[in-house]
This record gives structure tokens, sequence and C-alpha cells, in this order.
């Protein structure tokens, strides 16, 4: 994923020759507190694999001057990304069944921990089930307008949301009070039955008729006018929970093919900018990739299993009422976000359900680490980093076993579980939320840092980092690896420095600062090309893709000679060379020379030095060049790995 930066071209200045200190890493000297402030400490919380620390505040550590010859973190204030809605799950019927059981004490404490920031954990975005899920706790599937099989409604006559007066408005509005920043959600399982081809809420399709396209339409703004009268606005609304599982397993679904989702879009678009033009549409509301039982299912129906799905939706002329696409976790991985931003960059990426779960035999012990470990590196880390604006798991709260439910899975678990004797317990996702929804506030927008782990399971550091409206920062780090890492965490000219327990999770906050305002701003270096001696391992272009967790390696002992070169397609102004051998230890170049070029051929020394860590930063004065080469100078028994070479202006 390419990085969003500001321009690099600058007016031309003379090349330098020289760099001014000639160290193998830059360390800064501590500035005089007289003109900055000292740096300010960054708090800590830790959620640990084993359990024994769940998102447990820690000693605070100190930024200081000078950098750190650890893997080191690098948050760019300066590169801004998707500007976030909030985080958390699914308030269904099941979740409001049990909460509805507890105790009025309890069960209020069960919200606290939920929804309230300062006591809980800040649950800021719920998605509503508009109507009956596989995890409902009546023993008949509903909707808000039932009828006879055989009769229609078409006037929306029996439309009543009577049933969600009892239970889940109730606690949605406990919610909203508990965090007024709160996000509504809304999405359907099934139409009305007298809807569908099938006249059931359980599989068919919508009915291929603009009259029923019109009728859908209607009841899905009498909803979200319903919600609103009764203090539950809607946010955001989909038209079909996974409109490609053709056959759910005995609880609603539809079958709706990418031409009848645009339909009901471009029936609904216009009403709801009518009555209720804060709430915006949703497209498909399903997985990164269409999962194979999906695409099985859709041959043997003698369907086209669409998997552009998406791409399709947002291509046609619905695409106008559209604000943007929502994902599952069940097939495929977040890199489709991504891949889907970069079509339509208008258009945002919410990331709406992802359910833990567990096999048979496997010990509360096993499911906490499981669930911790992949929904650290994959929803917490993985999907943000791939532009998502809202991070959900499924249900908020179920019993002990996985229940009550209807129908669908019988292995998913919640945040919250209420146990047989009337006691709340929480589980991993309650904390890969929590390390979000906590620390991370409505409105926050991502911002730059360096990423070494990958969703796919690599043993790296991977991470994620927030502005928060108020200034201050927010840093999410996972430690992929069983084994302890260490590491730094680079701002502007300050660090500090942190090891991770295998397997945990942590949130690092601080408050906005001067003293962590950088004086160099981070080059683009989208079209520029790399080549590398040796070849090695890895094309050298993986060295400048923005992206620590690929890199190039020599593939060899280090030996003077081997290098990199950039050309970066047009003369560009910089002052600063990072050369980031990433979460590779010890794959750094023992000694290093960084030379520039204007043509290619005639080459100019810049600097020298000794490396001693995985990141080293070369100043320069400042200099104009189009080619920058970066040659290992010394011998060592180790590879030399690049993961990131940066300039900066």
């Amino acid at each position: 994923m390419k990085r969003a930066l500001g321009a690099a071209a600058f007016t031309a200045a003379a090349l330098c020759l020289t760099c001014l200190p000639a160290t193998a890493t830059t360390a800064h000297a501590p500035a005089s507190s007289k003109h900055h402030p000292a740096a300010p400490r960054a708090q800590v919380w830790l959620t640990t694999a084993d359990g024994t620390q769940e998102l447990r505040q820690q000693e605070p550590v100190a930024f200081h001057p000078g950098a750190s010859d650890l893997t080191t973190i690098t948050v760019d204030p300066d590169q801004s990304f998707q500007r976030m809605d909030g985080f958390g799950g699914a308030l269904t019927d099941s979740s409001a069944h049990v909460l509805a059981q507890l105790p009025r004490r309890a069960r209020d404490s069960a919200m606290q921990k939920l929804f309230d920031p300062e006591e809980g954990i800040g649950v800021s975005f719920v998605r509503q089930p508009i109507g009956s899920s596989d995890f409902t706790a009546e023993a008949t599937h509903y909707t808000y307008d039932d009828v006879p099989a055989g009769r229609t409604d078409f006037a929306l006559r029996h439309f009543s949301i009577a049933h969600d007066q009892q239970q889940i408005l109730p606690l949605l509005r406990q919610a909203k009070k508990l965090n007024p920043q709160l996000t509504v959600m809304a999405t359907p399982w099934s139409p009305p039955a007298w809807m569908k081809d099938n006249d059931s809420l359980v599989g068919g399709h919508l009915k291929d008729d603009p009259k029923v396209y019109d009728a859908y339409a209607r009841y899905l703004v009498k909803f979200v006018q319903a919600y609103a009268a009764a203090g539950v606005p809607v946010d955001y609304l989909t038209v079909q929970n996974e409109p490609q599982n053709r056959k759910p397993s005995a609880y609603p679904g539809t079958d709706l093919p990418v031409q009848q989702e645009a339909k009901v879009i471009e029936a609904l678009g216009p009403l709801l900018h009518r009555t209720s033009p804060g709430t915006k549409i949703l497209a498909y509301d399903h997985n990164w990739t269409t999962h194979p039982d999906d695409i099985a299912t859709a041959e043997k129906l003698g369907e086209d299993p669409e998997t552009d799905y998406p791409y399709e939706v947002l291509d046609g002329p619905a695409a106008k009422w559209i604000a943007g696409t929502a994902y599952h976790c069940y097939s495929g991985d977040p890199s489709a976000q991504s891949a889907l931003h970069d079509a339509h960059p208008d258009k945002g990426i919410w990331f709406t359900e992802c359910s833990g779960s567990h096999g048979a035999g496997d010990t509360p012990a096993q499911i906490f680490r499981s669930t911790l470990t992949w929904h650290a590196r994959t929803i917490t880390v993985g999907t943000t980093r791939n532009w998502a604006k809202s991070v959900a798991d499924w249900n908020l709260v179920l019993d002990a076993d996985g229940g009550p439910h209807n129908g669908g899975c019988d292995t998913c678990s919640a945040l919250l579980a209420v146990q047989p004797d009337g006691t709340v317990t929480t589980s991993a996702e309650y904390y890969t939320i929590g390390h979000l929804a906590k620390f991370v506030r409505p409105g926050a927008v991502r911002i730059g840092s360096t990423n070494y782990g990958t969703t796919g399971w690599n043993g790296r550091l991977t991470d994620v980092a927030f502005r928060n409206p108020d200034g201050s920062t927010a840093l999410v780090v996972h430690n992929e690896n069983d084994d302890p890492r260490s590491f730094a965490v680079a701002v502007g000219d300050q660090t500090f420095e942190y090891t991770l327990p295998g397997g945990a999770l942590a949130t690092f906050t601080w408050p906005k600062s001067t003293a962590l305002t950088s004086r160099l701003h981070e080059v683009s270096l989208d079209g520029a090309h790399a080549t590398a001696q040796p070849a090695g391992q890895g094309a050298a272009g993986l060295a400048i893709d923005a992206d620590g967790s690929t890199r190039w390696s020599s593939g060899q002992a280090q030996e003077p000679g081997q290098h990199i070169e950039i050309d970066l397609g047009k003369p560009t102004a910089f002052r600063r060379v990072a050369v980031d051998s990433g979460d590779e230890p010890g794959d750094y170049a023992r000694a290093w020379e960084v030379s520039v070029s204007d043509d290619g051929t005639n080459w100019h020394t810049a600097a020298t030095g000794t490396g001693t860590g995985q990141l080293t930063d070369v100043d320069l004065r400042p200099t104009t060049a189009r080619h920058v080469r970066v040659t290992a100078t010394g011998t060592a028994g180790n590879w030399w790995s690049l993961a990131d070479v940066r300039l900066y202006r």
C-alpha cells in the first residue's frame, strides 16, 4: 500500500558532497529546555496472549532525543489516511436477550464495560440487525412487516418495530447515553418473506419487480425513521447482509445479485436523501473475497458467482448513492480493502463483521491465545491499515455456550459472555476491540507508521497509529512472534524503547507536543525505480515500496560493493536518507556509503559511516539529485536487508 504523501519537488539546490554528522546512526543532541519543551511520556496498556495482563496499564515510558539500534517503528503525523467512525460489534437480538436476563445492576455494569470510554472500553460503533439474524433468541424468525403466507403489504400497513421496543432499543439508548459519540449502522438479513420468490426469510431472492424494489426501499426508510423517533438515529445502512450467502443454514438470508442490490439502492437513495439525509448507504457487506462455498453454490444454482461484486456495484449508476463498502472477515484478507480503495478512492471502507470461534476440545487458554493473536494482526491492525473507517466484531454479548442462536454459527463467541451463575466475563475480542476503542476516538485520523508484520503470520511486529481530535496519538503494536521482541518508537527526533511479550498487544498513547514535531518531511517515492547488486532475494523495488513487511536482501554475507540504487525519476531535494533494515535483527550494513548523482553515471560521495542497528538515519546538507545509491562497505556474516529506504526533505 502506497503512502499518501505531499509533493517532493523543490527548486534546485546545491548538491551535498558531505554528511553533517558522518556517523552510522544519527543521534540528535538534546535541545535546550529554554527553547524546547521536554518530550512527553508514553502511557502503555498491555494484553498478553496468556491472559495474565488484560488491557492493564503499565509503567509509562519516556521519549528521549536520539535514535535506537532496535527495530524502529517510525510514526509520521504528516501522513494522514482515513478518518475513523468507531469500533465495536453488534447488539443482536441474542445479545439484547442475554443482557435483559441480568439483574439491573449487573446489566448496567456489563453495558458500562462495553460503552463507557473511561470505565469500560468505549465501544463507539454498533452494527444493528434490521429484524432477525441467526443470533435471535426467538423461536421464529421475524421482520418488521410479517404477514401470513400468500399475502402482501405493499402499503406497509403492518410495519412495526414493537419487537425492538422491548429490549433492543432501551439498550441502544443506554449505549448512546454512555457514549454519546456512538455510530449506528443497520443491516437486514432478509426482506419480509412476501417480497421474496420463495416466500421465506431463509434463502431465495428478492422478487425482480419494480413494485417490490420500491416497497423494500420504503420498508428500510420506515425502519430508519422509526429508530430515529425512538432516539437511535441510524448513520449507515446496508441493504443486505452477506448477499452472496446463497444457502444460509436455517437462518434469514437472501441471495441478492449485483443487479438487484443496485436496483434496491437506486430506489432507496432518493428516499433517504429526502427523509434522512444523514443516513448513508454502504454496499456489499460481505467477505474480502467471495467464499469458495458461495462460488460452489452459485455454480450449482447456475448463477454467476460475481467474484467482483463490490467493484460491479461501485462501477454502476447506483454508486452515486453509495458512501462506500462494508467487509467481513470469513474469506480473503484485508488487502482487498486497499485494492478497492485504490480503484475507488472517493468511496469509504468499513469493516463490519468478524466473529471469534473455537474448535472441538479447545481449552479456554487456547481459545484466548488464538483469538487474540489472529484478531490482533488481522482485524485490529490489518483492517485499519487497509483503510477501514470502522472495526466491528459480531455479537457484543452471548451466554457461556455462544448463544442463544436460531440456526447459523454454533461456535461463535462475543466480547462478553454471561456465565450460568450470572457473572460476566471478557473474551479476547473484548481486548482486540478495546485496544482501539478505548484510545482511538471517533474522528481520529490514521497516520503514518512503519510496519513490519503481515496479516498472514510472519513473526514480526505489526502496528497502526492514529491522531485523535485533541491532537494526542495512539499507537497499537502487536508482536506476532511467540518470543518477546524489543523495539523502538520514533516520533520526530525523539525515541522510546519497549519490550513486548510474545503474542502480546499493546496501545501506547502520548499527548500533542511540540517536542515531537519533526523538522523533516518524507519525500514520496511513487514512480521511483530501484536496482540492486547483487540481485539477492526479493526485488529491489521492495525496499522503496513504503511497506516494511517486504524487503530486498543481499542473499549472502555482507561484503563491500553490495548496493541499492534508486532512480527518483527527476531531480529531487532531500536532506536525510533513512536506511531501514526493518525487523530482521542483525541484517544492517556494518559500514556504508551514500552517493548521489544527477545522471546515474557521475557519482559523488555524500556520506560514509558505520552501522550499529536496524535504522540508520543519514543526515545531509540540503541536496538535490535524481539518483541515490546506498552501498555496503563492510563485511559481516549476516545478510544485508533493506525493508524501507526513505528520503526526507
